[in-house]
């Protein structure tokens, strides 16, 4: 096995509805919100971690690979790889560890851990366009939004529990860029399944309360033979 390219893949990341990523900030700010969203430490700017993209990800090709079950819903590795009685099933998690790396319960054979690799893919933090700040600088808004909300006595009508979330807002864009190392023996399967798994992350949402309507997003890559393979997956469901 060699490693013969290192592919780079950049993107604009759209924001098609606002975006929550907590912080874990436990201090209480006098007019702050409940629930802030991450920033970086020095420019104060939101951004979306690479990590959370990479988790996203990952989940829902575990989903789509049909071999959750396998693990108890905890992360796919080498062992169900091989517990797969479907050679689709197996196939995918395959791509899946192959891509994503396997987690420290995997204790692999040396002849195993030369089939599978390195970890193909790394996903770096999404800072917020410089055009997109600059804009809204212009326009004196602010990067982010506070969105208030509560919930609803079924008995009585009335709103309860008021608390406020706060987001960045639909329209925002995030420079997205994630490296795939390809492996004489990799084939275009691995980038065809990262691929599918940016068409399902489309699909689903990026986040917190996505199940609210947050974190919707739309990928556009800035290389035009990348941008024309996504745009060929129509259906991520009944692409292999």
């Amino acid at each position: 096995m060699q490693l013969v390219n290192i592919l780079k893949l950049d993107a604009t990341l759209t924001l098609l509805s606002g975006l929550h990523i907590g912080g874990g900030d436990n201090e209480m700010h006098i007019g702050g919100t409940d629930n802030p969203v991450i920033k970086h430490p020095i420019s104060n700017h939101p951004y979306i971690p690479g990590s959370s993209i990479k988790g996203k990800l990952r989940s829902l090709l575990e989903w789509r690979s049909g071999g959750v079950a396998l693990n108890d819903g905890n992360t796919l590795g080498f062992k169900q790889m091989n517990q797969a009685t479907h050679e689709e099933t197996k196939t995918r998690i395959e791509h899946i560890v192959k891509l994503f790396g396997l987690s420290g319960a995997d204790k692999l054979e040396l002849d195993d851990a030369k089939a599978i690799g390195p970890t193909r893919l790394s996903f770096w933090d999404c800072p917020l366009k410089e055009a997109w700040v600059k804009s809204v600088n212009e326009q004196n808004l602010m990067l982010t939004e506070v969105k208030n909300e509560n919930s609803i006595n079924r008995i009585a009508g009335t709103a309860e529990n008021p608390r406020n979330t706060e987001r960045v807002p639909s329209g925002a864009q995030f420079d997205f860029s994630v490296s795939l190392k390809q492996m004489d023996s990799d084939g275009d399967s691995l980038l065809q399944t990262l691929l599918i798994g940016l068409k399902l992350l489309e699909r689903d949402s990026l986040g917190g309360s996505g199940s609210r309507g947050y974190g919707k997003v739309k990928i556009t890559f800035h290389d035009a033979d990348i941008q024309a393979k996504y745009e060929a997956i129509v259906d991520p469901f009944k692409t292999h």
